[in-house]
């Protein structure tokens, strides 16, 4: 059984910055290996990838919040994170965690970020 649990989000007013957390367990969970991402879901859209940090480190973002968000690991804590400043009202929408292993693949129950003007 493997959980990701996120946590973090709120209500920010435009221009702030927050910082979400993902933390993973699971006693057949080897982090290390999973590469991880956060996606996003707005209401009436698809969801989308944010950011994601493969197990190698390699960093890949979404063009609309590169030079905004960045994501992090600690192996250790089996902790992912996503730095999010200079927050914009489009960035509103639940936030999701993802880690993707060879064969499978699993979320976590997201978090809401709302952006106001």
């Amino acid at each position: 059984q493997v959980q990701l649990v996120e946590s973090g989000g709120g209500l920010v007013q435009a221009g702030g910055s927050l910082r979400l957390s993902c933390a993973a367990s699971g006693s057949m969970f080897t982090f290390i290996f999973y590469n991880m991402g956060w996606y996003r879901q707005a209401p009436g859209k698809q969801r989308e990838m944010v950011a994601a940090l493969t197990s190698a480190g390699s960093t890949n973002y979404t063009d609309s919040v590169k030079g905004r968000f960045t994501i992090s690991r600690d192996n250790a804590k089996k902790m992912v994170y996503l730095q999010i400043n200079s927050l914009k009202p489009e960035d509103t929408a639940v936030y999701y965690c993802n880690a993707q292993g060879q064969i499978r693949n699993f979320w976590g129950q997201g978090t809401q970020v709302t952006v106001s003007n």
